[in-house]
């Protein structure tokens, strides 16, 4: 029996891990192998591409941040060809990329997207049609945890020319999108006395009005988007990875957060309590999904179920009343959408489809893994990229499951959001990203 575990702990020496995938299945190597981030920081020669941009406003913003400028994974007036055995995606570039969860924001011909090189955690920006770097931003921090590996959890966030981003440590740094100056930068970890949690600080900032609000852990920060000020500091939540969402609801602009105490309202301009649904649950990571402007859908975290939620106002003040609660759904950290009075998304590891009026499953499709998707709303469609980094076209239809195509497009686990910004596809995960075209159709 001694000799068993000496054995065991022998060989526990001689391998690492690259952190598992969402079946728990590990990626063992070789200690002494390099990882991919080491063979990049190694090979690591290029240099800024594009010296001088010319981009004045934000109406050249094409994708703002985390699942786009209403984080709901939905995309309207945009139409692909579906047959892609005839008309498929075409690869623009590959290139590879340090490790990071982050997924992208897109700023006329710029992209931005967040990284870990050695040492450094890096805000990167590449040219769209060719991958070219533009700029990198680098602080000189590095988080890291057996699950999930090395590198920053949050996306970029755009706004009038300014680019905010939340790195793993808690640094929040605001910078200039063209050039990559820093214009302030905050710890948010240390202004709110809040040790880095296990999986690291995973907020995208949210820039609502004169503020830009980041989730440190389960608890709303909001500094002033143009000094870095602190503004206001929420009330704590308790654990949870998810990141700061807008709504309007009845007219009122307010900031939502779900944690493991269930969803907190809060008002950007000062930090007010508006109303907060008790739910005690895991630590919740998924996005709400609005089904209207007062009626959410909210994960109870960790594999446990969705619930759905009213929220309304009244001279009482405002108020929630749950309708319904399922575990036929069980969303871990893979964002759903909702199409047409129903919800898709990734319940374990396969597809499936809810009716949001009572949480009925109306069906359950094939295995994609832990991965993200978005909605092409005029069609009918939802772009899926797997957890191995396949990319898939499945119909948002509540009667059948159909899958319309698949191809496979990046090698390695895949968790990060693919971003869509008219017929240029981005995809990339913690070793590689790439830039498909894909074949546009008329509505």
């Amino acid at each position: 029996m001694a000799g068993a575990v000496v054995l065991a702990c022998g060989m526990w020496t001689l391998v690492r891990s690259g952190g598992f995938t969402s079946d728990f299945d590990q990626d063992f190597a070789w200690r002494w192998s390099k990882t991919a981030e080491d063979r990049l920081v190694e090979q690591n020669t290029e240099s800024a591409g594009f010296s001088s941009v010319s981009i004045s406003d934000d109406s050249k913003v094409l994708w703002s941040g985390f699942r786009g400028a209403n984080r709901d994974g939905i995309i309207h007036g945009i139409r692909i060809d579906t047959d892609w055995s005839s008309s498929p995606p075409t690869e623009i570039w590959r290139r590879p990329i340090g490790p990071s969860w982050s997924s992208f924001a897109v700023l006329g011909e710029l992209f931005f997207t967040q990284e870990q090189r050695g040492d450094d955690e890096v805000v990167s920006c590449y040219h769209l049609t060719t991958g070219e770097l533009v700029w990198r931003h680098s602080d000189n921090v590095r988080f890291w945890e057996a699950n999930a590996g090395a590198g920053p959890r949050g996306t970029p966030t755009l706004s009038n020319g300014r680019l905010f981003t939340c790195g793993a440590t808690g640094i929040l740094n605001a910078l200039n999108a063209l050039d990559g100056s820093v214009i302030w930068s905050k710890n948010a970890g240390e202004d709110t006395g809040t040790n880095i949690p296990l999986w690291g600080f995973s907020s995208s900032p949210l820039v609502v009005g004169k503020v830009v609000v980041i989730a440190v852990v389960g608890t709303l920060v909001a500094y002033d988007k143009d000094s870095g000020d602190l503004r206001w500091i929420g009330p704590k939540g308790g654990d949870g990875y998810s990141s700061p969402h807008h709504a309007n609801i009845d007219g009122v602009d307010q900031v939502l957060l779900p944690s493991k105490s269930g969803v907190v309202s809060l008002d950007p301009k000062n930090g007010t309590v508006l109303w907060n649904h008790r739910w005690e649950s895991g630590s919740r990571i998924v996005q709400p999904a609005f089904i209207s402007d007062h009626d959410l859908l909210i994960s109870a975290g960790e594999s446990s179920g969705v619930g759905r939620v009213i929220v309304s106002s009244g001279p009482d003040g405002w108020t929630t009343e749950e309708l319904w609660r399922t575990n036929r759904f069980k969303p871990y950290f893979s964002d759903l959408v909702i199409h047409k009075d129903h919800a898709y998304g990734i319940d374990g590891n396969n597809l499936v489809c809810i009716n949001t009026e009572d949480g009925n499953r109306n069906w359950k499709g094939r295995r994609y893994g832990s991965g993200q998707l978005f909605l092409l709303a005029d069609q009918d469609v939802l772009l899926i990229l797997s957890e191995e980094g396949e990319l898939a076209l499945v119909e948002a239809k509540p009667d059948k499951f159909t899958e319309l195509a698949s191809i496979p497009a990046i090698e390695g686990k895949t968790w990060n959001h693919p971003v869509l910004v008219g017929d240029v596809l981005l995809v990339r995960n913690a070793e590689e990203m790439v830039a498909f075209r894909l074949a546009l159709v008329d509505g």
